[in-house]
């Protein structure tokens, strides 16, 4: 009997699964697959929609693949379609246009939305969220058509600032709101955020630690209220995070998490009514996963956590036995040519599940110092201040960062401690490399030092 296997969401997790199990496909033994997504197009990488909004590429060209490519695979891939339901007991889903569509084994990607502040004003024209292609569109023909002339972006994250860069570069006087004290709060501490702020270019400027009250106009935005001031703005972006898109799970009664995600068991299978399903799966930016430092729940919307899991489900859907494990969320951004680089917990986060942390912080050059295209380089490690263990690491410079966060991301996984990472051989060429890292300096550091007050 051939297995029909049905996909919700056709975001980086679900054209994952679909392309895994595509690859694993035999003359032999071959799935019935259906994936279902809302959206218009086959494979699109919102990923780089910040990219295209700073001109390095055109918007259509984050078409990775049209449904057809799919289609000519076997698959029956439905674009444009609305899932209003899902059966568990019957083992079907419900379609907008009332058609039941059975399925033997069913994979949930449902992937996330913006989160939109509970302030007045969010509905005015000229205010956007950057998600998806019509996001990407309705902005750059707002870009495009010069009429903008003052941007506030809302919210300090990667995305927003990255939307910041491009909104400066196309002439804009551009201003980040960010409730937190410092920007990029969910991945580097205060001191090394410092490091970006400093860095983006002067179009860009910021109000940290304070709230947005209003969005005010007559029909289009014309200022944002923060505190008391009101800032001038005929263009706003909303990139304050994303909350997982649940709602078809919470109907079908699936368990939700503490953090607001599809619970999830090793397997990645959901639960129901206090058991988890042997033929239901869930991952990508709807999940709750668990933090590999802390052990606790959180969120990771980010497509290389969702490849991880994507290969976890469909081995499963073949038979397999793999799991998921502990989740440490390795995040690499270009800001304005900047490289940010993290993974592993902040020290917030760490003192907030009662960890005591000890940190070494070291800047040094990528290269040899004589060497001419050599650039600095900030490293910031955390320790668990009882046994030396890293916990986490912030990294920023105009090169080599990505590497660096892969290294560091085995480091926690395998348990090193800083003594371990002093005294691991590395290799050297200079016009590549110091002969001593930056990530050795900071261990050091870090090694001799008391718990970080």
């Amino acid at each position: 009997m051939t297995q029909r296997i049905v996909i919700i969401g056709g975001g980086a997790a679900g054209i994952d699964v679909l392309e895994f199990l595509l690859r694993e496909q035999t003359e032999r033994k071959k799935a019935e697959i259906t994936l279902i997504k809302r959206e218009h197009e086959g494979f699109f990488s919102s990923c780089g929609l910040p990219f295209a909004l700073q001109g390095r590429y055109e918007l259509n060209e984050l078409v990775l693949f049209k449904p057809e490519f799919y289609r000519a695979k076997g698959v029956d891939f439905r674009t444009g379609t609305e899932v209003t339901g899902i059966t568990v007991p019957g083992k079907y889903v419900r379609l907008a246009t009332g058609e039941e569509l059975p399925y033997d084994d069913l994979v949930i990607a449902t992937g996330g939305r913006p989160v939109i502040p509970p302030i007045p004003g969010t509905t005015l024209e000229g205010v956007f969220t950057l998600w998806s292609r019509e996001d990407g569109e309705r902005l750059k023909a707002v870009l495009d058509a010069e009429c903008a002339k003052n941007a506030v972006v809302i919210g300090g994250g990667m995305i927003g600032l990255q939307a910041a860069v491009a909104f400066a570069r196309n002439g804009l006087k551009t201003t980040v709101v960010e409730q937190c004290p410092s920007l990029l709060p969910a991945i580097l501490d205060a001191d090394v955020a410092s490091v970006v702020q400093n860095w983006l270019p002067n179009e860009v400027t910021f109000r940290l630690g304070r709230a947005v009250r209003a969005l005010e106009g007559a029909g289009h935005v014309a200022s944002v209220r923060v505190n008391e001031e009101a800032i001038a703005a005929d263009l706003v972006l909303i990139a304050a995070g994303m909350r997982p898109a649940v709602d078809l799970a919470r109907t079908a009664g699936l368990a939700l998490g503490a953090c607001g995600g599809i619970k999830v068991n090793h397997a990645l299978r959901v639960k129901r009514v206090g058991s988890y399903l042997n033929n239901v799966y869930a991952l990508g930016d709807c999940i709750e996963v668990i933090d590999a430092v802390t052990k606790r729940s959180r969120l990771s919307q980010l497509a290389s956590t969702a490849l991880i899991q994507a290969r976890v489900v469909t081995s499963n859907l073949l038979g397999g036995t793999a799991t998921y494990g502990g989740c440490l969320s390795p995040t690499v951004a270009s800001i304005g040519g900047l490289q940010v680089g993290s993974v592993g917990v902040t020290t917030a986060y760490a003192r907030s599940c009662g960890m005591n942390v000890k940190a070494g912080i070291a800047i040094k050059y990528t290269k040899a110092r004589f060497f001419p295209t050599r650039k600095l380089i900030v490293a910031k490690l955390l320790f668990d201040a009882s046994t030396e263990r890293l916990i986490g690491a912030q990294l920023i410079s105009e090169e080599g960062i990505a590497e660096r966060i892969n290294e560091l991301t085995l480091a926690i996984k395998a348990g090193a401690t800083a003594l371990e990472l002093i005294m691991r051989e590395r290799c050297f060429e200079p016009s590549l490399t110091m002969v001593e890292d930056v990530i050795v300096d900071a261990a050091m550091k870090a090694h001799k030092r008391a718990t970080t007050p």
